[in-house]
Order: structure tokens, then sequence, then C-alpha cells
């Protein structure tokens, strides 16, 4: 259904500000590159400062738009209700979470979501490989994952460990996922987490973990993620656009390009296209100004199922 075109035809000027998930920000470059080519009297910025970081921005009225790995918390939607801000909430990609180690890495064949557990937990007693499993190398494991203010944090400490931030703290941080590729692919006892599209950039430099959710191994594929089958792992991804700053033709503009091309662009930057009901939706809720968000505070591991049934 998308075609990068213009919406309605009118040539338009002005500033598009967007911030948020490093995790978003490739898809959201590409939208903006192509925004370019249409409507060239628009600037567009895009920043990296992790979902949580964006949405502090965007709750200050600092941003137009927030990309975001996670839904919006109940903590930032009070805050939103206190400042009189409505937001309007569009998935935009399928997303799955994997797990990386080293290319020199030959002993993990998979990991189960109990041993990831056991690992990343908060008080984790895992030092060495071979404290996950006695045949592993007694070798120090190198951690790594992204900041405390990433969606993809946030996601992964809710569905590994149970609740959102809890998490083992002894570990290299960063909100670049490119900085994370660099660390673990130059370090041969590294293991870490981030967005399926940073591998799929990255592949010939990692080594991709199937993970056991309970059904046997599975890797991330654009296929098991948009099946669901690589569970727990499997989320949409998001924008979240301030409804007022659509009284700006350049903002409303743009909202509507990036929903109605998000399917294409997302693939070409190695995420999995939702289903074109699910773009045809946003572009619903942009046009008709629907604010708020379907999801609960408790509700990311089941982030999928809220979409395709919203």
């Amino acid at each position: 259904m998308t075609s990068c075109g213009s919406n309605t035809g009118t040539e338009v000027k002005g500033v598009v500000a967007i911030d948020g998930s490093s995790t978003v920000f490739p898809i959201s470059e590409a939208v903006a590159e192509e925004y370019l080519a249409v409507q060239p009297r628009v600037r567009v910025t895009v920043g990296v400062s992790g979902t949580g970081g964006g949405f502090k921005k965007f709750l200050a009225g600092e941003i137009d738009i927030n990309d975001a790995s996670r839904p919006i918390e109940a903590g930032e939607v009070n805050i939103a209700l206190e400042k009189g801000y409505e937001f309007i909430e569009l998935p935009i990609a399928f997303d799955g979470l994997s797990i990386v180690v080293n290319n020199a890495n030959d002993w993990v064949d998979h990991l189960s979501i109990d041993e990831l557990h056991k690992i990343w937990q908060p008080g984790s007693t895992v030092k060495l490989w071979s404290d996950v499993r006695p045949e592993w190398p007694s070798k120090v494991i190198h951690l790594y994952g992204p900041g405390t203010d990433s969606g993809t944090f946030d996601y992964f400490t809710e569905t590994i460990n149970g609740k959102s931030g809890a998490s083992r703290p002894d570990y290299t941080a960063s909100e670049d996922d490119n900085a994370l590729v660099r660390g673990i692919s130059g370090d041969t006892n590294a293991m870490g987490y981030f967005g399926y599209a940073y591998y799929a950039s990255n592949k010939d430099q990692l080594k991709l973990v199937p993970i056991d959710g309970g059904t046997g191994a599975i890797l991330p594929t654009p296929d098991t993620i948009n099946t669901g089958e690589y569970s727990p792992l499997s989320r949409p991804i998001f924008i979240y656009v301030r409804k007022a700053a659509l009284s700006r033709p350049e903002v409303v503009e743009f909202t509507l390009f990036y929903v109605n091309n998000a399917g294409a662009l997302a693939e070409e930057v190695g995420y999995i296209p939702l289903p074109d009901v699910v773009y045809e939706r946003a572009a619903d809720k942009v046009n008709r100004g629907v604010s708020g968000t379907a999801y609960t505070e408790n509700d990311a591991a089941r982030a999928s199922d809220i979409l395709v049934n919203e």
C-alpha cells in the first residue's frame, strides 16, 4: 500500500523535530530522507536520546514526535494529562529483540529465557560462562546492553526479569546501538542485546543466538518475528505525535507520509512491516486526531496482540 509521495501535493515548509529511541531511529531517518525529496523546504531533525529521554523532551514540548521502542508508560501519561498534552500513538513496525555474541564464540548454541534471567537479573551471581552451563568455558562474561533511558532496556527487563528496569548494573551500557555492535564484535567473551535491525546491518560481525521461549530454540527472522513465533521477544515499535503539533501543515504532512511509507522503509532498514490495516488505522487516527494509548502499564509483553486486535 505504500509509495513515497506527498499526501496532498501541496508544498509546505518548516521544521519537524524528532527524538527518542535508537531502535526506531533508522526508520525515522529513512523516512526523513525520503520526505526531503518530496518536500525540500521541510527540515526534519532526528535525534537519539533513548525512548525515555525522548519522552522527557516530548512532554516538555521540545519535540514534535518521539520515537519509542515501547508503549508510553503510565507515569508519562500522567505527566501529559497534567500538562494538557494530547498525543497520538502510531505503531510503525515489528522488531525482534536480538541476543548476540562475538563471532569467535563457539559454545553458545542457544539460550533459554530462564538462562537470560539468571544472567541479567538484579543480584545475579553469574560471572563466568560456566556459571550458566557447566560445560561452557570458565571465562568472564562481558555484558553489553542499552542504557536505562532505552525502551529496549525497559522491554527486555520487563520480559526477562518481570519488571521494567530490573537489571544487574554491572554491564557496558550505551544508548547508541552502533556502539554496542562495536563493543561486542571486538570482545570475544561479549554478549548483549538490541533491536534486530542492528544485527541485520552487522551480520558478518556478530553471532545471533536462538532463544528458547518454551517451544524450542528460535532465531529472530522477519518471518518468526512477524508471526510471533519468536516469543516473547517480538514487539511493535512506535512514534508518538503531539496532537497540538498537527496544527502545523509540515507536521501533519510528514506524519501522514511516515505512516503511509513506514512499511516499505522499515523493511529496507531491517525491520518487519505491520499488516496494511494497521497503517490504515494509523492514518485514520492522524486524520481524525484520535489521541491516547491502547496500552496499560503491564501490557508490554502482549503488545503484539493488542496491536492486531485494537
